[in-house]
C-alpha cells in the first residue's frame, strides 16, 4: 500500500478520456482520466454533475414531515434516508422508540441492504465482467457442470435449464435489440471470463430479477410501499394485531410474520447458494486485477450499523470506527457531533460561502450554490469537453473526516469489523481468501486482497450475508416479544410540538448500502432551522478539499491500466465496485445555464 498522492503530485499529461454519463448507477455522474502512453490511469476527477438541493427545500418545515422529503434523495436507497431523518429528529427531541419498532425498522434496514446488494452486483456491476454475447458460445452441459462445482446446493443446474436460458438469450440478440447490453464492449479484451461462465451469470442475473421483486415486499408489510416505505418519528407505522387472521397486510399479524420469514429464507438460500459462489469465481478468474484499492488502503469510515441492544452501539454487529493512514491495528473512535471531527469544504465544490478554506460541521452547514468554471475548462457551459480541476468542478461537497479524504461502504465496514474483532466477519472474510487462494493458486494475504475493487465486491457479499443470517435473529426476537405480549409499535409522548424544547439539534446516522449516512437537524420554534446530509456518495466521489486531498473514487482509479482507453471497462470496474448514487437533483437550469424558475414552497 503505496502513500496516496496530492493532487499537485498527479501527472496531468498525456491523453484525456471523458466517460460522461457514467452509467449503471443512480443519478448523473462524469469521470475524466489521464493515460499514459502505456495507457496507466495517472489522474482521475470525479465529477457530480447533479445539485441535491433536498436541505434547502426542508427549512422552515415540521421536522415530523423531513423523513418524507429525504426519503426522495433516492428511489434505490429505498427507506435508508427516512430511518436516519427520524434518528435525527428523535435524537434531538429526546425520544425512544419501542423494541418492537427497533426490530421492525432492523428488518426493513436490511431488507433494503439485500435487496441493494444482489441489484447492484447483478444488475448493475455484472456487466463489467461478465459478457452476455460470449454466453451464446457455450455449451450448456459444460454450464451445467460449472455450476454443480461452484456451488452444488444450487437447484437450477441441470444441462436443460442452461440451453433455455442460452435459447432465450439467443433470440433476444437476434432480435437486434440488445437493450440495457447494446453498446456494450463485448470484443474487448478486458473481459475473461469463459463461455459457460458467461452463461451461468446471465442464468443468475435473471434469478436476481425475480428475488429482487419478492423481497421488497418485506417492505410493503411494515412500511405500506416500496419503494419510499413508511416511516414515523417515535417508531413505525404499522399496528400488530395477532387477533386478526386474514392475509398479509396491515395490521401485522402472524400471516404477514411468516410471509417475511419465507422472503428471508429466499434471499437467504439465493445468497448463499448464488451470489456469494459467483463472486468468488468472477474473482477467481479476474485473480489479476487488483487494481482499485485507493484509499481502501489508507482512510476509512463506518458509523457502525446492525444493533442488536437498542441504543447500545456497543452491539452492532458492523462497528463504527475510523482507520487512517493505513493502520488496521488501530481502529479510531467517530463522533459525529465533534465540530473537528467532521468537516464539508467547498473549494472545488460549486457551492460558496464565506471562507472557503475552513470547513463547516453538518451542524452549521450552507448549501449556496455557485456554478463557475476555471479559466482552462475546455468547451462551453452547455458543452464541457475537458473540466478545470484546479477550481470548482463537482455539485458533491468535500466532507473531510479529522482532515482526511475518507473511503465508506461495504469494504470500509469489512476492514473496520475485522480489525475491531467481530468473529463472524473474521470467519466470512477468513473463508473467502482462503478459498480465492485454493482456486488460483496464489497466496495473497488480507492487504494485499481487500483494498481491491474485487475486494470491495467481495465485501458486499458478504454484507448481504450477515444481512440475511441477522433477520433471522430480528425475526425470531420480534415475534417472542409480541407473544410475549409487547404490541407497542411507537412512542408519541413526545408528538406534540407544545412538549419541545425552543430549540433543539440532533443527528440521526446509520449505514446505507454504499456506507457511512449521516443527516444533522436544527429545530426551532417547531420549524427546521437547518437540515443536512452527507451521504456515502458525499464521501467517496467527494472532489478534491482546499489541500490537494483527493477523494476515494479518485484514488481507485489511479495506476489502473486500460486495455483500450476509447472503451472504458475498467473505470467502470471500479467506479461500480462503490455503487455511485448521484441522486435527486432539485435544481432545474436551461439549455444556455440560467435559471428557468425559482419555486417557493410552503
Amino acid at each position: 500500500m503505496s502513500s496516496l498522492p496530492n493532487a499537485s503530485q498527479l501527472d496531468k499529461s498525456g491523453r484525456r478520456i471523458v466517460v460522461d454519463p457514467v452509467t449503471r448507477i443512480e443519478g448523473h455522474m462524469r469521470c475524466e482520466v489521464n493515460v499514459d502512453a502505456n495507457n496507466v490511469i495517472t489522474n482521475a476527477v470525479s465529477t457530480g454533475t447533479m445539485w441535491r438541493g433536498l436541505e434547502v427545500i426542508l427549512k422552515g418545515r415540521d421536522p415530523r414531515d423531513a423523513w418524507a422529503f429525504v426519503e426522495r434523495i433516492c428511489g434505490v436507497c429505498t427507506g435508508t434516508h427516512a430511518l436516519t431523518s427520524v434518528r435525527a429528529v428523535e435524537d434531538a427531541l429526546g425520544i425512544q422508540i419501542p423494541y418492537n419498532a427497533h426490530l421492525i425498522r432492523n428488518l426493513m434496514d436490511k431488507t433494503l441492504q439485500v435487496h441493494d446488494h444482489i441489484v447492484h452486483f447483478y444488475h448493475l456491476h455484472a456487466l463489467d465482467w461478465v459478457n452476455p454475447v460470449n454466453a451464446l458460445k457455450a455449451d450448456p452441459k459444460a454450464t451445467s457442470a460449472l455450476q454443480q462445482a461452484v456451488s452444488p446446493a444450487h437447484a437450477k443446474s441441470s444441462p436443460g435449464y442452461f440451453r433455455d436460458v442460452q435459447t432465450r438469450l439467443k433470440k433476444f440478440v437476434e432480435s437486434g435489440q440488445l437493450g440495457l447490453f447494446a453498446n456494450g464492449y463485448w470484443d474487448n479484451p478486458a473481459y475473461k471470463l469463459p463461455p459457460e461462465a458467461d452463461l451461468m451469470a446471465v442464468a443468475h442475473y435473471l434469478e436476481a430479477l425475480d428475488l429482487q421483486k419478492d423481497i421488497v415486499k418485506i417492505h410493503t408489510i411494515f412500511g405500506g410501499k416500496n419503494p419510499h416505505p413508511n416511516y414515523m418519528v417515535g417508531g413505525v407505522a404499522c399496528a400488530i394485531n395477532l387477533d386478526d387472521v386474514g392475509a398479509a397486510g396491515a395490521p401485522v399479524n402472524m400471516v404477514s410474520l411468516n410471509f417475511v420469514l419465507d422472503r428471508i429464507h429466499e434471499a437467504r438460500e439465493f445468497t448463499k447458494n448464488v451470489y456469494l459462489p459467483d463472486v468468488l469465481a468472477v474473482a477467481g478468474i479476474y485473480k489479476d486485477w487488483l487494481y482499485g484499492g485507493g484509499l481502501a488502503g489508507h482512510n476509512l469510515l463506518s458509523y457502525g450499523t446492525f444493533t442488536k441492544v437498542p441504543y447500545d452501539k456497543s452491539s452492532d454487529l458492523l462497528p463504527a470506527g475510523a482507520i487512517v493512514g493505513g493502520n488496521w491495528d488501530e481502529v479510531l473512535p467517530v463522533d459525529v457531533r465533534d465540530p473537528q471531527e467532521i468537516q464539508e469544504f467547498v473549494s472545488h465544490s460549486w457551492y460558496t460561502y464565506a471562507d472557503e478554506t475552513k470547513g463547516l460541521h453538518p451542524w452549521d452547514g450552507v448549501t449556496e450554490p455557485k456554478f463557475e468554471l476555471g479559466p482552462n475548462t475546455k468547451g462551453s457551459r452547455t458543452n464541457i469537453q475537458e473540466l478545470d480541476e484546479a477550481h470548482k468542478y463537482s455539485w458533491i461537497k468535500a466532507p473531510r473526516w479529522r482532515g482526511h479524504a475518507m473511503e465508506v461502504g461495504p469494504l470500509a465496514r469489512y476492514i473496520i469489523a475485522y480489525a475491531s474483532g467481530r468473529e463472524y466477519v473474521k470467519e466470512q472474510v477468513d473463508r473467502s481468501l482462503a478459498a480465492f487462494n485454493q482456486s488460483t493458486g496464489l497466496a495473497l494475504g488480507l492487504k494485499q486482497f481487500l483494498p481491491s475493487t474485487l475486494g470491495r465486491t467481495l465485501a458486499r457479499a458478504l454484507e448481504c450475508e450477515l444481512a440475511v443470517d441477522s433477520m433471522l435473529d430480528d425475526w425470531q426476537a420480534l415475534v417472542g416479544n409480541i407473544k410475549a405480549g409487547d404490541r407497542a409499535t411507537a412512542n408519541v409522548e413526545k408528538w406534540d410540538p407544545s412538549t419541545w424544547p425552543k430549540e433543539a439539534k440532533g443527528v440521526g446516522i446509520n449505514e446505507a448500502p454504499r456506507g457511512a449516512l449521516g443527516h444533522w437537524i436544527r429545530i426551532k420554534d417547531g420549524k427546521i432551522e437547518n437540515y443536512q446530509a452527507i451521504v456515502p456518495t458525499t464521501w467517496n466521489g467527494t472532489p478534491r478539499d482546499h489541500l490537494g486531498n483527493i477523494g476515494a473514487y479518485e484514488a481507485a482509479l489511479l495506476n489502473t491500466r486500460m486495455e483500450r482507453p476509447d472503451e472504458p471497462v475498467e473505470i467502470l470496474r471500479t467506479l461500480h465496485s462503490f455503487d455511485p448514487c448521484l441522486a435527486c437533483s432539485t435544481h432545474v437550469m436551461s439549455p444556455d445555464g440560467q435559471e428557468l424558475t425559482r419555486v417557493k414552497v410552503r
